[in-house]
């Protein structure tokens, strides 16, 4: 391997050009940091590294290597034609994402073939021009991912368009009177493409499929989120009659075939709202030194029988869609909220994981077993929370309720939640002892009237009953995974939908590690899985409380890998489990019903699952939650502006969550709001953005606006259309807050270095 020094003297460029080179040429399959570069070539001193990241620079500007990220490399392979996605923006910057996640290429409008946003497209690259961005030309659109459009309709005297929200297309749809289904301008309509542009028409035809009413109108407005990704707002009459048809009866055959917890104390615990009651905790002491406690699931696929009509459209579902103001179910109303449901009071057929616990919540034996079950209690979350502190329990100080008084615990079924709670404690404490990351993120909620307009808008955390039962529900999933993924050495385990959690992208980490280091934190570099979780762990200790404990939380969810569905187990990373699943929501979630069956398949002595089926049906349920995902942070961006709508001009305390070039974006810390504020309005100075820092810095008066930093804002605009809240700083004025990071020349300095090398990119 090439060395920093040769015979005394420092490597030239051309020297180093031909160490990289033959480095990369050896590893043509890896990527590499930074880092990873400098340490397997010795480049120890900080002109060499620099020499050495100008070459890596221009071998990529000349295809030799292909940037991954901001800081590393690998060998380009690839030809002068490929495959992956098209990227579509508003402001014409368009781009192709090839399917390897390189580097995302510049494709101009001309050169788009009107391919539209996340279209599979071939594309080759064109010659590429002195002091000019690398190009690329569509010359194939290979799968278009969507024909069906939502937008507001203006109809004119011959002709009507589609004018979509996202201004999607160069031009607007054109719909023939005759395909209008008597849509009228300014309704929000769904529509289908039926001819797409070619090279003798550029227009788009289509025709409408569904008007859903006009704009401004609560249901119509989250119909067309819904109606936008694909998803249906509708359930089909032809699927909820065969739900009608389905009896509730329990059999004297289902009572012979399950074991029987009818007398088991048992209770659930859910939202205030909640009607699907998919899971139930039981508990009961059997000797001195032991308790048993059941966690009991909905048995729905008793009900749902694989490939029937109620089966396809949940498969093609793959999960409830969760609203600010509805559910979107993923099974018609009469299996998810009456007869699967575990209400109170009635006797429900259950598939349970039953655990025997000693003093110290460890795991003497279980056993999976279908069930009968009646549930005493339906608590709330409020309820349960409330019941525990009564008792002494300190919220998120991980300590159990003190001994009883002499008159015992205060109100209904309390020992049983203390002692549910206690349980649930010792696992939790044990479960990051173990390597488990510590994320406790608040979530946005709101208040609404019977309209589905915002009253109240607020934050809500995860207090000790709802992670009560979040434990349980963990421990019956690593259960269930282990039961079948858990094998002797030399034998095959059977085919199994797992939940799987990758490790963090190391570069992001690294980015995270430096980002970090600028506050004063120390986060460790680690080649462990256990080891990188503890170091997360103490890091987010460490910032808890602080002005940048946002931001350093934010960056570090945004190092993680995203948890998907597969039938190849590679553990779960956040969880530090190493073999995971889903199978406590068979109500809301496709994948649980998938382990269900499986399960139940395997307990009779079937054979193992088909892997490529099995496989097929895990990439869909994660794509559906990945769109389910979206459309639910649309309706809370669409409810956060309609709320936020009734304070234009009022003045808040807010921090900085997120810079970019064109502009800030901030939260107001009374609730969560997050708004930007462009770069225009910044008028005291020209500002420069330093990307690797994470800030905007002032070219004269030098001010800083840094990730985390408090500024105080007042709200300018609310765009209910385009679902964006736009904020000015109160009096216009500049912020004189600092962040902890480069004050002064360090700051200026690290951004003259940054923009130079971006001004050589492009």
């Amino acid at each position: 391997m090439g060395k920093e020094k040769k015979s005394g003297k420092r490597l030239t460029k051309k020297q180093l050009f031909e160490v990289l080179a033959s480095f990369f040429q050896a590893n043509p399959d890896d990527t590499f940091s930074f880092k990873e570069i400098f340490k397997a070539l010795k480049l120890t001193t900080h002109p060499a590294k620099m020499l050495a990241i100008d070459v890596m620079e221009e071998m990529a500007w000349d295809d030799f290597l292909a940037k991954s990220g901001e800081n590393a490399y690998r060998l380009n392979t690839k030809g002068q034609v490929q495959e992956g996605t098209f990227v579509r923006k508003a402001n014409g910057k368009n781009t192709f994402q090839p399917d390897d996640g390189g580097t995302p290429v510049f494709v101009s409008e001309r050169n788009s073939m009107a391919a539209l946003m996340g279209d599979r497209v071939k594309v080759q690259f064109m010659a590429r021009r002195q002091h000019h961005i690398k190009e690329a030309m569509v010359i194939e659109i290979l799968q278009r991912k969507k024909d069906t459009f939502v937008g507001k309709l203006r109809v004119e005297k011959d002709i009507a368009f589609l004018v979509t929200q996202d201004n999607l297309f160069v031009h607007d749809i054109l719909i023939p009177k005759k395909r209008l289904k008597g849509g009228q301008t300014g309704d929000i309509a769904v529509v289908k493409v039926i001819a797409w542009p070619d090279p003798e028409h550029k227009n788009i035809l289509g025709e409408v499929v569904d008007i859903l009413g006009e704009a401004g109108n609560n249901d119509v407005e989250m119909n067309s989120i819904l109606a936008e990704y694909g998803l249906p707002y509708k359930y089909p009459k032809r699927v909820e009659d065969a739900a009608n048809k389905i009896s509730a009866e329990i059999t004297k055959q289902d009572y012979a075939e399950r074991e029987d917890f009818r007398e088991v104390w048992t209770c659930t615990i859910d939202p205030r709202d909640a009607k699907d009651f998919d899971d139930a905790l039981s508990i009961r002491q059997l000797d001195k030194n032991t308790w048993e406690v059941g966690v009991h699931i909905a048995d729905v696929s008793h009900y749902v029988k694989e490939n029937d009509i109620i089966d396809r459209e949940a498969q093609q579902r793959a999960t409830s869609i969760y609203l600010v103001d509805r559910t979107i179910p993923m099974l018609p109303e009469r299996l998810c909220n009456l007869i699967c449901s575990l209400r109170p009071d009635e006797e429900k057929l259950a598939y349970s994981v039953i655990f025997n616990l000693d003093a110290e919540a460890n795991v003497k034996k279980y056993r999976i077993v279908h069930t009968v079950i009646k549930s005493n209690r339906r608590f709330v979350y409020e309820e349960a929370q409330q019941l525990l502190e009564d008792n002494g329990v300190i919220d998120g100080k991980g300590m159990p309720a003190p001994a009883p008084g002499k008159e015992g615990y205060k109100g209904e079924y309390a020992e049983q939640i203390i002692l549910l709670d206690r349980f649930a404690k010792l696992l939790r404490e044990k479960r990051f002892k173990n390597g488990s990351v510590n994320f406790d993120r608040e979530e946005m909620r709101f208040e609404i009237d019977e309209h589905g307009k915002p009253l109240q808008c607020y934050f809500k955390r995860s207090k000790d009953a709802n992670k009560l039962v979040e434990e349980f529900m963990l421990l019956a999933n690593k259960t269930v995974a282990e039961s079948v993924g858990k094998v002797a050495k030399g034998k095959n385990p059977k085919t199994l939908p797992y939940r799987v959690h990758d490790n963090p992208d190391p570069i992001k980490f690294e980015s995270l590690r430096e980002f970090s280091a600028k506050f004063g934190y120390k986060l460790k570099s680690t080649s462990t899985k256990g080891a990188t979780a503890r170091a997360l762990n103490k890091l987010m200790a460490e910032v808890e409380g602080t002005k940048e404990e946002k931001v350093i939380q934010t960056i570090a969810l945004r190092s993680m890998m995203k948890a998907k569905y597969t039938i190849h187990n590679i553990g779960h990373f956040g969880l530090a489990f190493d073999y995971y699943t889903h199978f406590t929501s068979p109500i809301r979630r496709y994948p649980d019903t998938m382990v269900h069956r499986l399960l139940t398949r395997y307990q009779q002595g079937g054979r193992s699952g088909n892997k490529d089926h099995y496989e097929e049906l895990c990439e869909h349920s994660s794509d559906m939650e990945l769109v389910a995902q979206q459309a639910e942070r649309d309706s809370i961006k669409y409810k956060m502006v309609e709320f936020m709508s009734d304070h234009i001009g009022e003045c808040y305390d807010a921090h900085i969550t997120g810079i970019q070039s064109y502009g800030l974006y901030a939260e107001i810390d009374e609730n969560h709001c997050e708004g930007m504020i462009p770069m225009r309005d910044l008028g005291d100075d020209y500002y420069d953005f330093d990307e690797k820092n994470y800030c905007l810095v002032g070219r004269r008066r030098h001010h800083i606006y840094q990730l985390g930093d408090p500024i105080r804002i007042q709200v300018a605009k609310a765009n209910l259309e385009k679902k964006q809240l736009d904020f000015t700083l109160e009096g216009n004025e500049a912020n004189t807050y600092s962040g902890n990071i480069a004050q002064g020349k360090p700051a200026k300095q690290s951004h003259k270095k940054d923009s130079k090398k971006r001004r050589r990119r492009s």
